[in-house]
């Protein structure tokens, strides 16, 4: 069973965590849409892993400091939680907000404490043929075309939802445009950055996403010095949830490839 806790981080910051497994340390990081959307990932991983999954400041009631305005400082916090810790041969997970925030980690982790990296339809670079569409100019039906190959399935009608769980959305859209609103979704330096990453980076891309298409995921993918792109059929911007096996599959691989290395080089 996992178990939930807070990290003093900072004196003005504590992370709110929920870790289970032992083995190697994954840090999974969300989305967007919050932590329940890995918590799937989260379980499997803990089976072979040590799984610490954090609620970014500002998601689902989680304490924002006022001065955390941007994913540089989420991607800070995150590299001082892991030193604080001790860690090292770090696999990072991160799912669209998440991902860029680990390519964030990557790029500014001098101390080699990541070895590999599992981007699942990150956003976070501008590609200039591929831009990331404006998910907060769309309405829920919107949301659910751009973001799952079958709409249908996923969609929620607004209209229907408790009012605490309408809230609860409301504040961590308010959060993401705080976080990743200006400039859109997106670091302008990241891409030429991301050159300097020598970990492994597997970037799983749905096939029908409309939010970040898989030629945007291919852009981001030839950015990293070691940097691999896997199309996931029938899956939208969340093929963990729309295709788990398919996923899974491919991050128990990485995972695999990626320990094995790092034991190799010690």
């Amino acid at each position: 069973m996992p178990t939930d806790h807070t990290a003093a981080l900072y004196s003005d910051l504590s992370l709110t965590l929920s870790e289970a497994g032992a083995g190697r340390p994954v840090l999974l990081l969300h989305g967007g849409g919050g932590p329940a959307t890995v918590a799937g990932l989260a379980r499997h991983i803990s089976r072979t892993a040590h799984a610490i999954t954090p609620i970014h400041p500002g998601w689902d009631g989680a304490h924002r400091p006022a001065w955390l305005t941007g994913t540089d400082d989420l991607a800070l916090a995150y590299l001082h939680l892991l030193h604080d810790r001790g860690l090292h041969d770090v696999l990072v997970i991160g799912s669209s907000l998440g991902g860029w925030i680990a390519a964030e980690m990557a790029v500014r982790d001098t101390a080699g404490i990541i070895t590999g990296l599992i981007l699942i339809d990150a956003v976070g670079v501008n590609v200039e043929t591929e831009p990331i569409t404006d998910f907060f100019a769309l309405d829920a039906r919107g949301v659910a075309e751009h973001s799952w190959h079958d709409p249908d399935r996923y969609y929620v009608d607004p209209v229907g939802a408790p009012s605490d769980e309408l809230a609860r959305r409301q504040a961590n859209m308010a959060t993401m445009r705080t976080l990743a609103g200006d400039p859109y979704m997106h670091d302008r330096k990241l891409l030429r950055r991301l050159g300097r990453v020598q970990a492994p980076a597997l970037l799983v891309w749905g096939e029908s996403d409309r939010i970040v298409t898989p030629a945007y995921g291919a852009a981001y993918a030839e950015a990293f010095a070691n940097g691999v792109l896997h199309v996931i059929a029938e899956a939208g911007h969340l093929p963990h949830i729309e295709q788990p096996e398919a996923t899974i599959a491919l991050i128990d691989a990485h995972l695999h490839e990626t320990t094995t290395r790092s034991i190799n080089q010690h």
